[in-house]
C-alpha cells in the first residue's frame, strides 16, 4: 500500500490510493479512500483496470479522478470520476487511438477544468476538459512531440493558468478566456473535441449538448471564427494538427432541415505551415487575419518558415486568402475543396490579446495588444503588397482585455464603430474610460436589420442585468441616469429600478436576439440556457416596428410580451396614428386582435407615466404638426372617442362585411368616450327589422343576428345605460328586449314600460326624456304637445331654469311668454342676481317687481328711474329719494347718497356733509361756492384742515411702523442664517443616520424657527385625529393675519405685512384732492407738510420692502449696503420716474 501513489483530498482529512485487488491479477486494482486522523480505511471501489497511478481529487472535495486502461477490449482509455464513498459518478473517452495512454490527470483550483497529458503514437498532447450540463467537453488540446515529454501543473490561484513544460527546457504559460461563441445573427457554436455544435438560438434555446446540427473536423478544434453577412455563412476552424478547416453553411432559413446530421469537414489545401493560431477573425468572405505563434515545439510547424527572419520565436499577423473549387449550393453544407494561401505576414514585437473585425469598415479589423494598446489593420489585399495598420488611443483600453466587442452605432446620422472591452477585474472600458467598475459579462443589441447597435447589455458581479442605450453612453449620461450600476439600497419603488435582478446566482450573457426578438440570452452556471425579454428592449423594438409602419408586427410584440396598447398610438401622438388607422386595421387583418385593441384604448398618455423611464419619445411633438384639415372629422379633445371613431371607419373600409366586424364596430361604439350606445342599438334595430321582415338580402348573411350583436353589446357595456338608451330611441319593443336579455325581472320594467305605451307619443317621449334627465328634448316634447299641457311645460322650467331662453322661443303666445318671463325673473331674484331680474320684469313690464329688484342691488339710478316709469307723485318721490339716501349711507356709499340729497331732495347741507364724509374735498367745496354759503365753505375748510392733521398723524406713525417692522425682519433673517450655517456644519454627522433617522430629523428640523426653544415629539408621537386637525387648520385661518413671534413664517409674514402698508389708488386720490383744497383754502402751509408726510411714508415703505425683497433671496446680509438709509437714498435718486408718485404736487416737492 505505501507504495502506491497518494491524492489527498483539499482539506487534507482524506487520501486517497490505487492498489491491486488481489494478488492473482495484477491488472485489476482498486482505489481506497482513508481517513487522516485515524488511518482507517473510508471505503473501497470496485475493481476496475486502472492505468498506471494516474489518480487526481478533485480540490473541492466532490470527485476523484482516475483512467480506466481499456487495451484489453481495444478501446482507448476513459477518465472515470469516483465520490468519496467508492461508487463511480461519471465517466467518458478521450476519443484517442486504442494505444494511447494517459500520463497524468490534473484539475485546476476552481475545480471545473481537468487536464491530461495524453501520449499518443506520434505526439503528446494536452488536453482540457470542462463539465456542462453533465457533459464532458474536449474544449482545448495542444500537441506536442513525443521527444518534449511534455509535463503539465495548474497555476495555485489563477484558475485559468496552465503551466507546461518540456525535457528541452521550454516553459509555456497558457491564460486560457472563456469566449461566447454567439454570432451577430444569434448562431450559438460550440467546441466539443473535433466537433463544432451548431444551434441557432432564434430557432430554440437548446442548450449544450444538445444542438440543430454538428461539424465534424479530423482533429480536435482549437480555435474558431464566423463570418456571417446576410445569407452567406462561413466557419473557420483552427485544429490541433496545425491546419485549417473552412465550411460554408447554407440559408438560414433552410436550417429546419438540417436537424440531428453531421457534416464532415475537410482541412483545407495550403503549402505552408500556419503556425500555432492564437487569434482567429474574419477580414471578409475570403480573407482570415490570425495571429500566428511561432517558433516552438508546439506551434505545428512544418518547415523553418515559419520562424522569424532571425530564427527567434515570437507573433505574427497574417492574412489568409481562402479560395473554394467546388461550387456552393445554397442548400448544402460545403466543407470540402477550400484552399488556403498566405497573403501577407506582419511580425509583432508584443502580445496580441485578441482580434475584433470593425463592421463600419470593410477588411479592417481592430488589435488588441497586452496592456491595453489598440491598433486598427486594414488589409491592402488587391490594392497593395503590405497592409497597413493605425493607432487608435481613443480607443485603447487601460489594461488588457480579454473580452473585446465592436460595435457599429450611429451618431449624429453618421456610423462609427465603438470598441468595447472587460478586463480580468470586471472593469468595461470604452473610449478610453471606465464605465462599469462590477461587470462580469456584456453584449450589444440591435434592432434595425442593417445591424447598426442601438443597446448595449451588460451584466453585474451582484447579479443585476442593465440594459443602456447607445445614446446615453455616446453623450456621456451613464453615471447620472445609471447611477454607476451599483443598486443603492434605499430605493423602495420597484417602478423606478433601472435593472433586472438574475434569479440564478453567477449567470452570465452570451448573446442576445436582434431585431423583434428583442431577448438576453444568459446561461446558468450549470448549463442551461434561458432568455429574458427586457422591456426596455421590447419598447425599442415596438416602436422601431412602428417607426417602419409594421403595425401588424407591433401589435403582436405588444400581445406577446403584455404591453400595454396604448403604446402604439401614444408613441408618435394618437393625433398622428388617426391618420394610420386604416392601415393599422388593413395589415392586423384579424378582427380578434383588434377587438382587443379597441377594448384597452385609454385616455391616458402612457409615454408620459408608465413608459417614460424606459424609452424616450423622439415622435413626441410630431402630433402638433398634424393639420387640422385632416383630423377635422375627429373630436380632438378625446382620444378614445376620436381613436374609436378612425378604427371604425378602418374597418368599414378595409374589412368585407361579416358578423365579426359588426361585431368589431359594435365594440367601438361601446367603448367609445362617452359610449354611443344609442347609435349602437340603431345598428342592432336595423338587424333585428331584417329578422322581422324575412329579408332575402344576400347582405343579411354578413351580419349576426341581433340577439347576438344585443349580448355582445350588453357584455361590453352597463345593462342599465344600455336599457336607458334603448329608451331614448323611444322604441318600447327594443327597450324590452333589452331588458330581457339583460336578466331584469320582468316586474320591474313591464308596468312602467305598459304606462308609457298608453300614453300619447310626445307625452311619452316627454316622460322618458324626463326618466334620462334630457330637459330640452323634454320640454320641446311637451310644448308640441299642446296647451293642454302648459303647467307640465312651466314646471319644468321652474325646475330647471336653463330651459327659460328655450322656453321663450318656442313659446308663441304673447301672454304665456309674459308668464315665463316673469317666471324668470322670480328664479334670478332668488338667486340674488338682482340687476338681470331687473332687466327681466322690465321685458314683461312688471315695474313693480323691477323697482324693488333695483333697490335689492343699491342701483338708486335704476330704483328712481323706474319711479318715473310708474308715474309716482312728488311726495311719494320724495320719500323714496330720503329712503335710498339713508340705505346708502347704511351702506358705506355717502357720496351716493350725496347726489340724492342734492339732486332729488334739495338738502344742500345733508349733501355737503357726506361729500366730506366720502372725503370728496373738490366736489364739496364746488357746490358750496355754487350756493354762495358762506357756513358751508367755512365747514368744508375746517374739515379739510381736521384731515390734514389725521393724515399727518397717521403718516408719521406709520413711518415708526415701517422702521419695527423691517427691524424685527433683519434680526429674523440673520438668526435663521445663522441656524443654517451651524446646522451645515453638522452635515456630515446627519449623514451617517440611516435613511429612516435623516427623514424623521429633517422633518423635525423643517418646523423649527430661529427661536424655538423648545423640542418637538417625533414623528411617531405627531399623529392627531382628523377632527383635531381640522380644528388647528381653522385656527390658522383666522390667525392667518397675525404675526407670531418666533414662528417659521414669521420672516414671510413680515414681508407681506411690509407690502401691505403701501398706499393705496383711494388713498393716493383723496391726498390730491385734499391737497388741492387746501390750496384753494389758503392752506398751502399745512397742504406742503401733508404732501412731505405722504411721501416720506411712500418712499419709506417702497425702500423697505426693496431692501427686504433683496435679502431673503440671498445668504449674506451686507451690515453697510442693506440699510433702510442706503435704500431711501437710493429710491430718493429715482423718484422722477417713478408713478407712484404722482399724486404729489410740484409746488410743494423740496428741492
Amino acid at each position: 500500500m505505501f507504495g502506491s501513489f497518494i491524492s489527498w483530498r483539499g482539506d487534507g482529512k482524506y487520501f486517497a490510493t490505487i492498489s491491486e485487488a488481489s494478488e492473482s491479477s495484477a491488472l485489476l486494482k482498486k482505489i481506497k479512500v482513508w481517513e487522516r486522523d485515524s488511518g482507517a480505511l473510508h471505503s473501497t471501489s470496485d475493481s476496475k483496470v486502472f492505468m498506471g497511478a494516474v489518480l487526481e481529487w478533485m480540490p473541492s472535495g466532490a470527485k476523484i479522478a482516475a483512467v480506466y486502461d481499456r487495451k484489453v477490449e481495444n478501446r482507448c482509455p476513459d477518465i472515470a470520476f469516483y465520490e468519496r464513498n467508492g461508487l463511480v459518478r461519471s465517466s467518458f473517452s478521450i476519443k484517442e487511438a486504442a494505444d494511447a495512454t494517459v500520463e497524468s490527470l490534473k484539475w485546476n483550483c476552481g475545480s471545473d477544468l481537468v487536464a491530461s497529458v495524453v501520449r499518443c503514437e506520434k505526439y503528446d498532447a494536452v488536453k482540457l476538459w470542462f463539465l456542462s450540463n453533465n457533459h464532458w467537453y474536449l474544449k482545448h488540446e495542444v500537441r506536442y512531440s513525443r521527444q518534449d515529454g511534455v509535463r503539465l501543473m495548474w497555476d495555485p490561484v489563477k484558475p485559468l493558468q496552465l503551466i507546461c513544460w518540456t525535457f528541452g527546457g521550454q516553459i509555456t504559460i497558457y491564460n486560457f478566456t472563456w469566449i461566447s461563441a454567439v454570432t451577430e445573427n444569434s448562431t450559438a457554436l460550440v467546441i466539443d473535441d473535433s466537433k463544432i455544435l451548431v444551434t441557432p438560438l432564434s430557432l430554440s434555446l437548446m442548450p449544450p449538448p444538445l444542438h440543430l446540427f454538428s461539424l465534424k473536423f479530423p482533429s480536435a478544434v482549437r480555435d474558431l471564427a464566423l463570418y456571417s453577412n446576410n445569407s452567406k455563412n462561413r466557419v473557420a476552424a483552427f485544429l490541433s494538427d496545425g491546419s485549417l478547416g473552412v465550411v460554408e453553411l447554407p440559408d438560414p432559413d433552410t436550417w429546419e432541415d438540417l436537424e440531428e446530421k453531421e457534416f464532415t469537414v475537410e482541412a483545407s489545401i495550403s503549402e505552408t505551415g500556419f503556425g500555432s493560431f492564437v487569434n482567429l477573425a474574419w477580414l471578409d468572405s475570403h480573407i482570415l487575419l490570425a495571429v500566428s505563434h511561432y517558433g516552438f515545439s508546439h506551434s505545428n510547424c512544418a518547415s523553418h518558415s515559419s520562424m522569424g527572419e532571425d530564427g527567434l520565436s515570437g507573433f505574427c499577423l497574417q492574412e489568409i486568402e481562402l479560395l473554394c473549387s467546388e461550387d456552393h449550393v445554397p442548400s448544402l453544407v460545403t466543407g470540402s475543396g477550400w484552399h488556403a494561401k498566405i497573403s501577407h505576414r506582419n511580425y509583432l514585437e508584443g502580445l496580441v490579446i485578441g482580434i475584433a473585425p470593425n463592421p463600419a469598415k470593410k477588411r479592417s479589423a481592430f488589435v488588441q495588444f497586452d496592456g491595453g494598446n489598440v491598433v486598427e489593420y486594414t488589409s491592402m489585399l488587391g490594392l497593395a503588397v503590405t497592409g497597413g495598420s493605425t493607432k487608435h488611443d481613443d480607443m485603447s483600453f487601460s489594461s488588457s482585455c480579454p473580452w473585446m466587442s465592436v460595435a457599429k452605432a450611429s451618431d449624429s446620422g453618421s456610423l462609427k464603430p465603438l470598441l468595447f472591452g472587460l478586463d480580468d477585474i470586471g472593469r468595461l472600458h470604452f473610449g478610453g474610460k471606465v464605465l462599469c467598475n462590477n461587470c462580469s459579462s456584456f453584449s450589444c443589441y440591435s434592432n434595425l436589420a442593417d445591424q447598426v447597435v442601438t443597446h448595449l447589455i451588460l451584466s453585474t458581479k451582484q447579479d443585476f442585468l442593465f440594459v443602456v442605450e447607445i445614446g446615453d453612453i455616446l453623450h456621456g449620461e451613464i453615471e447620472l441616469k445609471y447611477e454607476n450600476f451599483v443598486h443603492t439600497g434605499n430605493r423602495r419603488k420597484e417602478e423606478n429600478m433601472n435593472f433586472i435582478i438574475i434569479w440564478e446566482r453567477g449567470a452570465k450573457i452570451i448573446g442576445v436576439l436582434h431585431g423583434d426578438a428583442a431577448a438576453v440570452i444568459i446561461q446558468t452556471t450549470r448549463g442551461n440556457l434561458e432568455s429574458i425579454h427586457p422591456r426596455k428592449l421590447v419598447l425599442a423594438s415596438i416602436v422601431n416596428a412602428l417607426i417602419q409602419r409594421r403595425f401588424r408586427d407591433a401589435l403582436l410584440l405588444v400581445r406577446r410580451h403584455r404591453i400595454d396598447f396604448n403604446v402604439i398610438v401614444d408613441y408618435c401622438g394618437w393625433q398622428t396614428f388617426l391618420q394610420s388607422a386604416s392601415e393599422f386595421v388593413k395589415q392586423v387583418n384579424n378582427l380578434s386582435y383588434i377587438t382587443e385593441f379597441i377594448c384597452s384604448i385609454k385616455n391616458e398618455n402612457i409615454m408620459e407615466t408608465l413608459y417614460k423611464n424606459y424609452i424616450s419619445t423622439p415622435c413626441q411633438n410630431r402630433a402638433g404638426d398634424v393639420q387640422a384639415k385632416d383630423v377635422v372629422s375627429f373630436d380632438s379633445s378625446s382620444k378614445v372617442s376620436s381613436l374609436l371613431l378612425a378604427i371604425r371607419k378602418g374597418l368599414e373600409e378595409q374589412v368585407t362585411e361579416s358578423p365579426a366586424r359588426e361585431l368589431c364596430i359594435l365594440t367601438t361604439l361601446a367603448r367609445s368616450d362617452p359610449p354611443m350606445l344609442e347609435e349602437a342599438l340603431k345598428r342592432i334595430k336595423v338587424i333585428r327589422e331584417m329578422e322581422l321582415l324575412g329579408s332575402s338580402d344576400p347582405r343579411r348573411t354578413s351580419y349576426p343576428s341581433a340577439e347576438e350583436a344585443l349580448k355582445h353589446l350588453l357584455w361590453l357595456s352597463d345593462s342599465d345605460a344600455v336599457f336607458e338608451a334603448a329608451l331614448g330611441l323611444y322604441d318600447l319593443n327594443l327597450a324590452a328586449i333589452v331588458a330581457v336579455n339583460s336578466q331584469r325581472d320582468p316586474k320591474e320594467f313591464l308596468p312602467y314600460l305598459q304606462e308609457l305605451e298608453r300614453m300619447p307619443s310626445l307625452v311619452m317621449c316627454y316622460n322618458i326624456d324626463l326618466r334620462l334627465h334630457r330637459y330640452e328634448k323634454a320640454l320641446r316634447h311637451i310644448v308640441s304637445a299642446g296647451d293642454a299641457y302648459y303647467s307640465d311645460c312651466m314646471n319644468l322650467m321652474n325646475k330647471n331654469p336653463q330651459l327659460f331662453p328655450l322656453g321663450l322661443q318656442m313659446i308663441t303666445d304673447p301672454a304665456k311668454k309674459m308668464q315665463v318671463l316673469e317666471a324668470w325673473g322670480d328664479h334670478l331674484s332668488d338667486e340674488k342676481c338682482f340687476e338681470d331680474a331687473a332687466i327681466t320684469y322690465l321685458c314683461c313690464s312688471s315695474l313693480e317687481n323691477a323697482l324693488k329688484a333695483y333697490r335689492a342691488c343699491g342701483d338708486w339710478s335704476g330704483v328712481l328711474t323706474v319711479a318715473g316709469l310708474l308715474k309716482l307723485e312728488k311726495d311719494e318721490l320724495m320719500q323714496l329719494a330720503h329712503d335710498l339716501c339713508e340705505e346708502l349711507q347704511a351702506l358705506g356709499k355717502p357720496g351716493e347718497a350725496a347726489k340724492i340729497a342734492l339732486q332729488y331732495c334739495g338738502d344742500v347741507n345733508s349733501g355737503i356733509n357726506l361729500l366730506i364724509s366720502a372725503r370728496d374735498w373738490e366736489e364739496a367745496l364746488r357746490v358750496a361756492f355754487m350756493h354762495r354759503q358762506e357756513d358751508l365753505v367755512l365747514e368744508v375748510k375746517n374739515a379739510a384742515l381736521d384731515c390734514a392733521s389725521t393724515l399727518i398723524s397717521e403718516h408719521k406713525e406709520g413711518l415708526e411702523k415701517v422702521g419695527k417692522y423691517l427691524t424685527r425682519y433683519l434680526a429674523v433673517r440673520q438668526r435663521r442664517l445663522l441656524l443654517a450655517a451651524k446646522l451645515q456644519s453638522e452635515e456630515r454627522s446627519i449623514n451617517d443616520l440611516d435613511d429612516d433617522t435623516v427623514s424623521e430629523a429633517s422633518s423635525n428640523f423643517s418646523g423649527m424657527s430661529a427661536y424655538t426653544t423648545g423640542t418637538r415629539k417625533g414623528s411617531a408621537a405627531s399623529v392627531t385625529s382628523s377632527v383635531t386637525s381640522k380644528a388647528r387648520d381653522m385656527r390658522r385661518q383666522r390667525k392667518r393675519g397675525k404675526i407670531r413671534p418666533g414662528s417659521p413664517d414669521e420672516e414671510l409674514a413680515l414681508v407681506e405685512h411690509l407690502k401691505g402698508m403701501s398706499l393705496t389708488a383711494g388713498a393716493k386720490n383723496e391726498l390730491r384732492s385734499l391737497l388741492f383744497t387746501l390750496v384753494k383754502l389758503g392752506g398751502e402751509e399745512i397742504a406742503r407738510k401733508l404732501q412731505l408726510a405722504g411721501e416720506n411714508f411712500q418712499l419709506t415703505q417702497m425702500a423697505a420692502v426693496k431692501l427686504a425683497e433683496d435679502t431673503i433671496s440671498t445668504d449674506i446680509i451686507n451690515e453697510k449696503a442693506h440699510t433702510l438709509e442706503h435704500y431711501i437714498r437710493k429710491m430718493r435718486s429715482e423718484l422722477p420716474n417713478l408713478d407712484y408718485f404722482s399724486w404729489r404736487s410740484k409746488v410743494f416737492i423740496s428741492p
